[in-house]
């Protein structure tokens, strides 16, 4: 007979970290810290930081860890050998990883493309799906949904904003959506004219009003790429169509998103600007768990404002719609030439607004495919960086 201990155990439900270094990752850890009763941590993965994964890894004990700089291997299993806990390393372990029998639940906090492969793994093994990695359904999202359909898994959302029409949709799922509204802080640089933004540091971009996030979603925050990203990811989550997706800026950050019903009613999700809470929510549905995290105080914010974002000098925006638009492997491309124009703006190889220039220019000159494969979601990638970087 199995031992009460063992018992509890097996009623936790296992969870996988993909990028349990980042910002996203170490809020779940404070999260399954202190809901140690109902979750055990079976996978931690991180793809360079090495040494906070091993801080991580003695202080939870996971089944696995996975370090993608296979460089860095031998120091993480020196540092954790006698521990009982296995280390992998390189890409293809991470999706090998995914697929373990005890468990139940991948947080994907992985940053960018990366993050689609593995996805793709835990969805064929069954696995529940708490996604923090927005480019999965922005690079592939009839694939992601198709697969997620044909395999009974559910994917749950852990961007803020998704959680918020998440949760407004509880009890309504049989209500068709008339229209959502994704809400936005305008990041930094609210109400900049081209002029301003033609003079936009590094450090002044990295600095976000109201959310700590990693550096390369803090650039697109101030791009308003964010915004754009997460409307097509809303389209396939909640299988909209581009007319029924509006966004409002909204410089608190206390409305996380709107649903509007076809009568006429609107539900909105409130709170404080705390990842915390969607992480949580997104692991323990449908449960909602006690929680010690702060609470809003109407009197704190005695004002709420709203107003329309500025498409024209914000322009990453505009391309996120044509993309989603397009269709095909147009969103694949966008996110691409994203991802090489942030990551040389963090280099200063590039000024802030050569960003959209360049994504604008990528688009517009790989190969359209309609229709298309994995694979080709994967040579549309590659060739979208060749390209963007040539143009940089």
């Amino acid at each position: 007979m199995p031992t009460l201990k063992n018992v509890e155990e097996n009623t936790k439900r296992g969870i996988a970290i993909l990028g349990s270094t980042g910002s996203i990752g170490t809020q779940a850890l404070e999260v399954l810290e202190e809901q140690s009763e109902s979750f055990s941590v079976e996978l931690l993965t991180a793809n360079t930081s090495h040494k906070l994964l091993i801080e991580q890894s003695l202080k939870f004990k996971p089944n696995a860890v996975v370090i993608g700089d296979e460089t860095k291997y031998q120091e993480v299993s020196d540092a954790l050998w006698g521990a009982g806990i296995k280390v992998y390393a390189g890409a293809e372990a991470v999706s090998q990883c995914v697929e373990m029998e005890s468990i139940n639940t991948v947080l994907t906090a992985m940053v960018g493309y990366a993050g689609l492969k593995p996805a793709i793994s835990a969805i064929n093994a069954g696995k529940q799906i708490a996604l923090a990695n927005k480019e999965t359904l922005v690079v592939a999202g009839d694939l992601i949904t198709k697969l997620a359909k044909e395999k009974a898994v559910n994917l749950y959302p852990v961007d803020s904003e998704h959680s918020a029409i998440f949760q407004c949709l509880a009890g309504e799922f049989h209500n068709p959506i008339e229209k959502i509204y994704l809400t936005a802080s305008g990041g930094p640089f609210r109400g900049y004219s081209m002029e301003q933004l033609s003079q936009v540091t590094k450090a002044q971009a990295l600095k976000h009003p109201n959310w700590d996030m990693g550096a390369k979603i803090t650039i697109d925050s101030a791009s308003l790429m964010n915004k754009g990203l997460e409307v097509i990811e809303a389209k396939w989550l909640f299988g909209l169509k581009t007319e029924q997706i509006d966004i409002i800026v909204h410089p608190q950050s206390i409305i996380h998103s709107i649903v509007q019903f076809e009568d006429g009613s609107m539900k909105a999700q409130m709170g404080l600007p705390d990842m915390k809470l969607p992480i949580q929510y997104a692991m323990a549905y449908p449960d909602r768990m006690k929680s010690s995290f702060a609470r809003f105080n109407f009197m704190d914010y005695p004002n709420l404002s709203f107003e329309k974002p500025d498409i024209k000098t914000f322009k990453n925006l505009q391309l996120a719609f044509d993309a989603l638009i397009k269709g095909g492997n147009s969103a694949c491309v966008l996110n691409a030439a994203n991802e090489v124009v942030v990551d040389a703006f963090l280099h200063d190889k590039i000024s802030f607004l050569r960003m959209p220039e360049v994504i604008e220019q990528t688009m517009d000159k790989v190969v359209f495919i309609n229709k298309p494969t994995y694979e080709q979601y994967v040579e549309t990638d590659t060739e979208a960086r060749k390209i963007a970087n040539d143009l940089i």
